[in-house]
């Protein structure tokens, strides 16, 4: 199980090969692409569901501080 653990430990953690996967797209020539003012209704590429729920937490986020500060600052009690 140990046997080859100084060797493991010598040679290099990273890989040497180059990785494709965090390469940019080149642009092909023959067909330049336009970008469009509309991009199919999305807004920080994301869909309407996920621009819902992400304001419906702001608001709560909102709600939760504003609330919390007028506690603090004794414009609200609770009795």
């Amino acid at each position: 199980m140990f046997d080859n653990l100084r060797d493991s430990a010598e040679s290099s953690f990273y890989e040497e090969e180059p990785n494709d996967l965090y390469k940019e797209p080149k642009p092909n020539a023959a067909s330049p692409r336009r970008r469009s003012n509309r991009s199919n209704g999305r807004f920080l590429g994301m869909s309407a569901q996920q621009r819902f729920f992400v304001s419906l937490m702001l608001m709560f986020t909102v709600c939760l501080v504003g609330t919390l500060a007028m506690f603090i600052l004794g414009r609200m009690s609770l009795f």
